[in-house]
């Protein structure tokens, strides 16, 4: 599939008025970060993937309360009634009218006198008008239902993300704890050797050093981590308090993800994407929309009528009827070029809105790519990780109890321990870089809604290929 199918068939859902647009740029038929194999889960609600309740719960609240999605919900509701307002132009618009007087003048006073009147428009869609400018605003609330789908992937997303975040941020706050704790226990030790005579005070303020430092560590870790369950809380569309508590009182773990292989081709992930749809959708509004500025160029039919009648009395006020119908037709003949103006930025906007489009594909084929290579990698960096911090267990074990001993200097054991603490927070890290990758991963695949949560109207959205049609 091309982007130039995709553009003829977006151009026949807008009416005979709209231009075909032309693309060349092709869709690849396979991934180049991916086995051919189909993927093995559904990732629309991915989040679940990662086996963490607390992130379950606050990207379910997420979806609920978050103060964005709010507004764009809003603006759905706008689209629809645009939607009402552009197909009430296939129907005419009546008005009544009534009215009572009385004459206070010289001649005949007091007479009463009563009338009742309707007046009725109605413009022929001749050249497609009205019908142009339903397919823009249909096309329009597509759009936006789309965008509130694509707003509810990218906070999902980030929901999903920062509680990866928070997660790692507390256990490293506890390791960093462990450690100190551990450092406590080797500046007490130093001190009983430096009082026996065994070492000289270097090693005492070495082992003071060392704990200081690891101590200074712990309230940068406890201001990142609040900043990070604040921002989680706005998020959640509920005041900061809650969500720092949870991560504080549950035990400190990073969640790590159910593993993913293989996925679908691109051409059936490009139809996943909510933002890629909404783009399309934009196109076929803006190409709409040339059309309905095309038709300010040809004649337009209006029909007006009107009945009405007048009497003294409300017993006579249907004796006497009148009415009258009148067809017109209007054609421009001298605008200044105001009209050609308006179909020439039309016309832009159409070509803008095709190039938005062409590009919301070109980065959706990149954030695939890209984070199935971070997948792939920090998966590794996980492996690796782990085995550096199981050897790094062993050689602290083995300085401890030889500097215990009198075998080894201070500086050694020192050394082992600070290669024990740096290697477990980078397993930390890559357990974290792991999870997220998988987050950008099952978004980049359209993961983090549902095909069915936004659809305005099943019938209004495009469609993708000739068996669709």
């Amino acid at each position: 599939m091309t982007l130039a199918l995709i553009a003829l068939t977006a151009a026949g859902c807008a009416g005979p008025q709209v231009a075909a647009p032309q693309a060349s740029l092709p869709v690849p038929a396979a991934w180049v970060e991916s086995d051919p194999a189909p993927i093995s889960v559904d990732i629309a609600e991915y989040w679940r993937l990662l086996n963490d309740p607390l992130l379950t719960e606050l990207v379910e609240r997420s979806i609920a309360e978050n103060r964005d999605l709010a507004q764009s919900a809003a603006r759905l509701d706008l689209a629809r009634s645009q939607l009402r307002q552009a197909r009430a132009g296939y129907l005419p618009s009546v008005t009544a009218s009534a009215g009572s007087g009385r004459d206070l003048g010289t001649n005949n006073p007091g007479r009463n006198s009563v009338s009742i009147g309707a007046d009725a428009q109605w413009e022929a869609d001749l050249f497609g008008r009205v019908s142009s400018n339903v397919a823009a605003s249909q096309a329009d609330l597509v759009a936006a239902g789309y965008s509130l789908a694509d707003l509810q992937r990218a906070i999902v997303g980030q929901v999903a993300i920062s509680t990866v975040q928070a997660r790692a941020l507390a256990l490293q706050l506890q390791i960093a704890r462990d450690t100190l704790a551990f450092q406590e226990d080797n500046l007490q030790i130093a001190r009983w050797r430096n009082q026996a005579g065994l070492v000289d005070s270097l090693d005492v303020e070495q082992a003071r050093t060392q704990r200081a430092q690891t101590a200074a560590t712990i309230p940068q870790l406890e201001s990142s981590l609040a900043a990070t369950a604040n921002a989680l809380s706005t998020l959640a569309g509920e005041p900061p308090g809650r969500v720092l508590a949870a991560l504080a009182g549950s035990d400190a773990f990073v969640p790590s993800p159910a593993p993913l292989a293989g996925w679908e081709a691109p051409a059936e992930v490009l139809r996943r994407r909510p933002d890629v749809r909404g783009a399309e959708a934009s196109l076929v509004a803006a190409a709409a929309r040339v059309g309905v500025a095309r038709t300010q160029l040809l004649p337009a039919l209006r029909l007006t009528g009107s009945v009405g009648t007048g009497a003294l009395g409300i017993g006579s006020l249907f004796d006497i009827l009148t009415a009258n119908v009148f067809a017109g037709v209007t054609q421009l003949l001298f605008d200044g070029g105001r009209t050609r103006a308006q179909i020439e930025g039309a016309e832009a906007s159409a070509r803008g809105a095709q190039a938005a489009w062409e590009q919301a594909i070109l980065q959706a084929l990149e954030e695939v790519e890209s984070a199935a290579v971070d997948q792939r990698t920090s998966a590794e960096r996980v492996d690796l990780s782990a085995e550096a911090v199981d050897a790094a267990s062993n050689s602290v074990l083995l300085a401890r109890s030889q500097y215990q001993a009198g075998l080894i200097d201070f500086r050694t054991l020192l050394s082992a321990e600070n290669q024990l603490l740096s290697a477990r927070n980078q397993l930390v890290g890559a357990q974290a870089d792991r999870a997220s990758a998988f987050v950008r991963l099952t978004q980049a695949l359209g993961g983090g809604w549902s095909g069915t949560d936004y659809a305005a109207d099943p019938s209004l959205l495009p469609a993708q290929d000739e068996s669709e049609r």
